[in-house]
């Protein structure tokens, strides 16, 4: 159930108005996000304060105006810091619903002091995260970057097609797409071994997931496909390190679409040049890599911009996770996206 001081808020209301809410994103992001049929739904919980959202700076005149009869701010892609200043200006803001995935970049500990209630979409964007990294396991398990790298100089007879052992899959991570990964996995085969590190996964808890809990080199030593998906901190940065690196086995596979800081970028490209392994890298560091840069043009490695999240039509569900939420909040029903600070510091 929604918190004592949400229900009193709505009850308090006069004349049993609805709720009024802002949008703050970009407009293009606004418009894809929120197409024409789930603004109309929208406005059946709340009363938009504006039909544009704000984009650009939340400091300016006409942002402040807005912000003054905001209850829900209904924030995204290109939203600004919640800052002091800005908060300053929103003194009836009661909740903050994120039509996206992380919420660090503009979440700021002032959100959290004035007991602002958070929620993000990061649930509705996973699962495109989970898709992509299951394709990536596949074309690894296939391996498609080397035989497609060698289409040219003839097709090759069956006994040649060598992909990677994937039967023993080593998953760094069990985040919300990290756990959905390991789920997918185990109920497409059996008998794929998947090895668990995540110093917050207690052995039982790894038990129930059906997964083997290991120290990370223990995980890099028996893995031919590893996969990140770990939040970035600072005990994570470069945890894929050079020294990590080297004990995955020959042919093996690095896939990461959580964050490039989490491994050794030169590292990593010393054993792709050297064709020791295979990478697939939606994330990189830095971001985005220099064109010059040979995991670009390297034959057993694929580049991606950061698009493993929710991309053209998928942006929708973003949308629909968020009004969803708006209109859970409104009604007094628990929310599912909702975060806490004590919390943060452990997502992406």
């Amino acid at each position: 159930m929604a918190d004592q001081a949400e229900r009193t808020d709505r009850r308090e209301r006069p004349g049993g108005a609805p709720p009024t809410a802002t949008l703050a994103m970009g407009t293009e992001v606004a418009a894809r996000v929120f197409p024409r049929d789930l603004r109309e739904r929208l406005t059946h919980t709340v009363a938009l304060t504006r039909q544009a959202p704000l984009s650009g700076s939340l400091t300016t005149p006409e942002a402040r105006a807005a912000l003054a009869e905001t209850e829900i701010l209904i924030t995204g892609w290109e939203c600004p810091p919640l800052t002091s200043e800005v908060l300053a200006h929103a003194p009836r803001l009661r909740a903050v619903v994120h039509a996206a995935g992380s919420v660090k970049p503009m979440v700021t500990d002032a959100v959290w002091d004035r007991g602002i209630v958070v929620s993000s979409a990061a649930d509705a964007n996973a699962d495109p995260v989970v898709a992509f990294t299951l394709a990536a396991i596949t074309f690894a398990a296939k391996g498609a970057l080397s035989t497609a790298a060698g289409y040219s100089a003839g097709w090759p007879p069956f006994t040649e097609r060598t992909g990677a052992d994937a039967r023993t899959i080593g998953v760094i991570g069990a985040s919300r797409i990290g756990r959905k990964v390991m789920a997918v996995l185990k109920a497409w085969d059996a008998n794929i071994h998947i090895l668990l590190t995540d110093p917050y996964v207690s052995e039982a808890q790894a038990t129930a997931l059906g997964v083997e809990r290991v120290d990370l080199p223990d995980l890099c030593r028996r893995s031919t496909v590893v996969t990140v998906h770990a939040p970035q901190l600072p005990e994570t940065e470069n945890l894929l390190s050079a020294e990590m690196l080297k004990l995955i086995p020959d042919n093996g596979t690095v896939i990461n679409t959580a964050r490039g800081t989490l491994l050794d970028t030169e590292a990593l490209t010393r054993e792709c040049e050297d064709g020791r392994l295979n990478a697939f890298l939606d994330v990189t560091h830095p971001e985005p890599l220099p064109p010059d840069h040979p995991l670009l043009h390297l034959p057993n490695v694929l580049v991606t911009p950061h698009i493993a999240g929710a991309q053209g039509s998928e942006v929708r569900r973003l949308g629909e996770y968020a009004v969803e939420e708006v209109e859970r909040y409104v009604s007094g029903a628990g929310l599912r996206g909702r975060l806490h600070q004590a919390e943060l510091h452990r997502l992406a």
